[in-house]
């Protein structure tokens, strides 16, 4: 199955934006939405987490671009692209600190546009065949995991954890409280969880066996989530349901 990377868009000229999500498409990228606001951008990624962000430098209102990809990052490995106008030395030096994957100047073309997205597609689909290691976004421990967040290692029991969900090279645990956004393949977070708790029942879901609340033909329930089963996972499912 070909790898569609998935883009948001941050730029608070419509016209620009709507521009470059035409270009975006006719490249064969997935675009996940249009916002002109860093706060809304920092909600659509942790609503959405797209694999790339394209990010106008020189937003209106309180957040500029760099207070925006700040803030994301906090939460977010995600791979920055910056748009801008603006070439002076100051505001370079200060958006380096974020550390972009590339800069689009403007006024730019859809040749630019797509090679500098193409770098950085070529970067992301090499971390993911392991030629370049991620960041190490969780431990596992006996019982508990730590996770990364805010720039720290926070602590969450296994007996806290619902499901996980995967959506590519990134992974959210739902615990009963909160939602932690990882850095990590499903395929690792399987390696790692221990397997008398944790039971992969689709290619996209992991959940916590003994937090089933029901169980049907083509899905299970957990705290009202429906999860499908995938078909080569549901005999597995079934056997460590009657284990129970």
């Amino acid at each position: 199955m070909k790898y569609t990377p998935r883009i948001l868009i941050v730029e608070d000229d419509m016209i620009i934006a709507a521009n470059i999500s035409l270009q975006l498409t006719d490249l064969g990228y997935e675009v996940t939405g249009i916002v002109s606001r860093g706060e809304e951008a920092i909600i659509h990624a942790k609503g959405n987490t797209p694999d790339i962000i394209l990010l106008d430098i020189n937003l209106k209102g309180d957040l500029d671009g760099i207070e925006t990809a700040k803030s994301i990052q906090t939460s977010a490995d995600i791979p920055i692209i910056y748009l801008t106008a603006n070439s002076d030395e100051v505001t370079f030096e200060k958006a380096k600190k974020t550390r972009p994957r590339a800069f689009v100047t403007k006024p730019f073309n859809k040749v630019s546009l797509g090679r500098s997205i193409a770098l950085v597609v070529e970067q992301l689909s090499n971390t993911e065949h392991g030629t370049n290691r991620q960041r190490n976004d969780f431990e596992v421990l006996a019982d508990r995991i730590f996770v990364r967040h805010k720039g720290k290692m926070e602590k969450l029991l296994f007996a806290d954890i619902l499901y996980i969900e995967a959506d590519r090279n990134y992974c959210t645990v739902v615990s009963v409280a909160r939602q932690f956004v990882l850095t990590s393949t499903l395929k690792a977070m399987e390696e790692k969880l221990p397997g008398i708790d944790f039971l992969r029942v689709h290619r996209s879901f992991i959940v916590n066996i003994s937090k089933l609340d029901a169980v049907a033909e083509g899905h299970i329930e957990i705290g009202r989530k429906p999860i499908p089963i995938g078909k080569s996972y549901k005999e597995q499912l079934l056997r460590r349901i009657h284990m129970i």
